[in-house]
């Protein structure tokens, strides 16, 4: 439904030289890149906030998909929309209003998705689904980076994958943890189309070539 799109994630990037890093993504030609937000509460990391999406927003024109690991995450929204994210994925597992959420998300300009930790079940966001232009399915245990692939997440892509065609939905299905070219290839075969690579990509002895090789996926 959707082509092939590798969504590099800055967590894995240099962290005195975030701005080298995004530019990194954007010289190759890269439409977007992943920021991975963490409270040290719903996973155990911190990472980035509003201000420094903000600071890198202005030099850089990649689409800024900023995804939200925290136990309140819709306290958060209009801070990360001001900054200049373009989509805002937050996860069904914490207890507040998840369809306002997305709501607010989408008034203030901005694209929303939903995510799901390894744990939990597709079912659990089905009623979300018509609502989102992304599905994040985490296949690690959020919170750090360099985790094993969990092939026990693929029959949940699978699952979505039939969900939104049976329902001439349109969202794209993203993975993330422990995506390289193999796994990746493994997961477009079960549905997922939007890759999320952070280790695999930063430490790629050919990032062009990695690159171009998720384009031909399909």
């Amino acid at each position: 439904m959707h082509p092939p799109l590798l969504s590099p994630s800055l967590l894995a990037g240099d962290h005195a030289r975030l701005a080298d890093s995004v530019r990194v993504v954007e010289d190759l030609g890269l439409p977007r890149i992943h920021l991975d937000i963490m409270d040290g509460h719903f996973v155990p990391n911190l990472s980035f906030g509003p201000q420094t999406v903000a600071a890198l927003r202005p030099g850089s024109k990649l689409f800024f998909e900023t995804h939200l690991m925290l136990d309140e995450p819709h306290r958060y929204i209009e801070p990360f929309a001001k900054a200049g994210s373009n989509l805002i994925a937050i996860h069904i597992e914490p207890t507040y209003d998840h369809a306002g959420t997305l709501a607010r998300i989408r008034a203030l300009g901005c694209q929303c998705g939903i995510v799901l930790n390894p744990g939990t079940p597709a079912t659990a966001i089905a009623g979300l689904l018509a609502q989102v232009d992304l599905v994040l399915v985490m296949t690690v245990q959020p919170g750090f980076g360099g985790q094993a692939f969990r092939r026990d997440m693929l029959p949940k892509l699978r699952q979505l994958d039939a969900t939104r065609r049976s329902q001439g939905l349109n969202f794209r299905l993203e993975v993330d943890g422990g995506i390289d070219l193999a796994t990746a290839r493994e997961c477009h075969a079960a549905g997922a189309d939007t890759f999320v690579a952070g280790t695999s990509f930063y430490g790629a002895p050919d990032r062009a070539a990695f690159a171009a090789a998720f384009a031909n996926l399909g």
